[in-house]
């Protein structure tokens, strides 16, 4: 008797759009697809939903006018990743997005802001970011109180990491006019 192993079926973005309209998940899920693989996402709790509507304020407030902020809206990443990144500021587009989702050359600035998902953010959604190219990557770790910021994709990585504390500056490396302080995102 030959022996089976049960596989995965991973989907791309056709099957998994496919799905969407067809209403499979409920509204209320909280799901992304990450190479292939539809995973669950944690619910949003209060602490991390205040920090992106305190990123948004912060940032709209100083990003020039034609920069458009998202929040929490998907990122096409080849064809087989479309995560939903809690924030980011997006290159200018006539259309706002709305006949087609950004692409990694249209972000400036990807942040996400993790708790309960900190070891998926740091290793996974860093992986994913560094591979898409994606210019610069700020996981704001609200267990450890510190800004992570990574810049500089090569591969699987980023050449530059750098930890900020409440008493620190930062300057975005796509907008060199903006420079905010660590505490007022914290």
């Amino acid at each position: 008797m030959s022996t089976v192993n049960p596989t995965k079926h991973l989907t791309n973005l056709d099957e998994w759009r496919r799905l969407g309209e067809a209403n499979i998940f409920p509204p209320e899920s909280r799901v992304e697809l990450i190479n292939g693989e539809i995973l669950d996402m944690a619910p949003i709790g209060f602490n991390h939903s205040g920090h992106i509507n305190r990123l948004n304020m912060l940032l709209t407030k100083l990003a020039p006018v034609q920069v458009i902020a998202s929040i929490q809206n998907p990122l096409q990443l080849g064809d087989l990743s479309e995560p939903e990144p809690d924030f980011m500021l997006l290159k200018p587009n006539a259309d706002f997005y709305s006949s087609r989702h950004p692409v990694a050359d249209d972000v400036l600035l990807l942040i996400e802001v993790a708790d309960s998902s900190l070891n998926f953010d740091q290793n996974q959604k860093l992986r994913l970011y560094a591979l898409h190219n994606i210019p610069e990557y700020w996981l704001l770790n609200l267990n450890d109180v510190c800004l992570e910021v990574y810049r500089k994709p090569n591969g699987e990585v980023y050449a530059e990491k750098t930890t900020l504390y409440s008493g620190d500056n930062i300057t975005l490396s796509q907008l060199p006019n903006i420079s905010i302080q660590v505490s007022d995102i914290m």
